[in-house]
């Protein structure tokens, strides 16, 4: 295995993951996971291999596995993203990637939040901290403890979600001063911590811590980002409404739509989707119709 395919195949890696976060998980970026893992980097286990170069290959299998599993699970296949995360957890094993093994089953558990059950997640969440013990970045460890926090709050547990996601903040800020933490974690920023705990305080019915974590996430870039801006777009939407705000739920709401019309996401419509359902009380104003009507035109959203 020559050093050009394995820089090809991290590339190829880091477009997947990007494209993933712009156009969402259905886009032709977001496909191509399965196809590189599958026709380019599974043959190479075929080659004599070094040690080295076999945990190598194992790790970058590990990877495009996960990114497939992603894409199956931002469009609603779940157990087709199971699936994948057991196959990328096995070559993260494999590879003795102790960072990966616990990013991966963090991110299993996060699928286990999404489909509401949040106890297999807090139990994956304690498995992934546990298996990788005092290996693991500091940074990753960070995410561990964000995913466990929305868990908590999916349980309806604030004391518990607040705890985990001071411990998640207290991990990003240690994780600030020591080494580079690994390619595929960098999206973890202040920014993003804010933006997940705005939506945990969303689940709590909490609309003014909400509305205050949301301040924090501003500064992620909507053309870099563009999922989850849409995503948290339509959560402050939920917490204006929450808070008796109608109008500021709507522009907020619209907001969404502007961005989200061109991601492939049915997890992003389910966020949209959720303030329709929310905005049924107010079905009578006109302004609420009007978004109803957009909502269905742009995103192909009933409710």
């Amino acid at each position: 295995m020559g050093r050009g395919e394995v820089a090809a195949l991290r590339r190829a890696a880091e477009a997947i993951r990007h494209g993933d976060s712009r156009h969402g998980g259905g886009s032709a970026q977001a496909r191509l996971a399965v196809q590189l893992l599958d026709a380019w980097a599974l043959p190479l286990f075929n080659r004599p291999l070094t040690s080295q170069s076999e945990a190598e290959l194992c790790s970058l299998s590990a990877e495009l596995a996960r990114l497939a599993g992603w894409a199956a699970l931002d469009v609603g296949r779940h157990g087709t993203a199971f699936y994948h995360f057991d196959r990328a957890l096995n070559w993260s094993r494999q590879a003795d990637d102790a960072d990966l093994s616990c990013y991966i089953l963090a991110t299993m558990a996060l699928l286990a939040t999404l489909r509401d059950c949040p106890s297999t997640a807090l139990d994956m969440t304690q498995g992934s901290v546990e298996a990788g013990g005092s290996r693991v970045n500091a940074r990753v460890l960070a995410f561990t403890r964000l995913v466990e926090a929305r868990a908590h709050a999916r349980a309806a547990d604030p004391r518990s979600a607040s705890t985990a996601l001071a411990a998640s903040e207290r991990l990003l800020e240690r994780a600030s001063r020591q080494d580079e933490a690994p390619e595929w974690i960098d999206f973890l920023t202040r920014p993003r911590l804010a933006s997940d705990a705005a939506e945990v305080y969303r689940d709590l019915r909490n609309p003014r811590a909400c509305l205050a974590w949301n301040q924090q996430a501003t500064a992620m870039a909507p053309d870099t980002f563009t999922r989850s801006v849409g995503m948290r777009q339509a959560v402050v939407a939920t917490a204006h409404l929450q808070n008796g705000n109608l109008d500021a739920s709507l522009a907020a709401g619209h907001r969404a739509i502007d961005i989200l019309r061109l991601v492939d996401s049915n997890r992003a419509r389910g966020y949209v989707r959720a303030l329709l359902l929310a905005l049924r009380p107010h079905s009578d104003a006109r302004p609420a119709r009007a978004f109803l009507t957009r909502a269905r035109e742009g995103l192909g959203l009933t409710v």
